[in-house]
């Protein structure tokens, strides 16, 4: 299914289950970061949790992942396009949500691309969801700030780089990724993206 979160029960359901044992670390890491200046979204306890093969990294919260207005939570069934591409993605890779865990190259809610000195900055929550995360065999890096923010993160903090995993590469799942003027460049983008997700696919399915 696609864009649950836009039903009341199952985000109250989703937010009920945030400290069940495969997501409860996630929710401390989360909690520890948040302060009365700086908010950013809990992981939705659909997903994998410490247990996931697989994170994806984005370069930071969308709109719908706000709290009010949005779900709270990072989330492939949160209420917007990105989301449902995602799930589409996934399906076609043959992945469920319990698959992965979502993160954030920066993780605090600001709704714009991040600076080199936040990105530094939040180098070591990407490395201490990394570490909460023994089975991670894949990180998929969606979108070019996000890996960019990555390749930053990865000289402060070496585990990103040598952590027992490995990090592909594509385009974000959003429309915007794929505006192009060339016909063959935007199909290009779209056969690379669900190329990648297949592979990830596979490596998860490798175990």
């Amino acid at each position: 299914m696609t864009r649950q979160m836009a039903n009341p029960a199952f985000r109250r359901e989703q937010q009920q289950r945030l400290h069940e044992p495969h997501i409860a670390p996630i929710t401390d890491l989360i909690d520890s970061l948040r302060s009365d200046e700086e908010w950013l979204p809990y992981v939705a306890p659909i997903h994998g949790g410490i247990d996931a093969r697989m994170m994806t990294v984005l370069r930071d919260p969308g709109p719908k992942t706000s709290q009010g207005t949005g779900s709270g939570m990072l989330c492939t069934e949160n209420d917007d396009q990105t989301a449902a591409k995602q799930c589409e993605l996934m399906a076609g890779a043959g992945l469920v949500p319990s698959d992965l865990t979502p993160w954030n190259a920066y993780p605090w809610y600001i709704n714009r691309a991040p600076s080199k000195a936040q990105i530094r900055r939040a180098a070591p929550a990407l490395a201490s969801m990394v570490t909460l995360m023994p089975k991670l065999r894949v990180v998929l890096l969606t979108g070019r700030d996000a890996q960019a923010a990555w390749d930053v993160a990865a000289q402060q903090e070496p585990l990103l780089l040598n952590g027992g995993f490995v990090a592909l590469r594509t385009f974000h799942a959003s429309a915007q990724a794929l505006q192009t003027s060339d016909p063959l460049e935007r199909a290009r983008r779209i056969d690379h993206r669900v190329k990648t997700w297949n592979e990830a696919g596979r490596i998860v399915r490798m175990g």
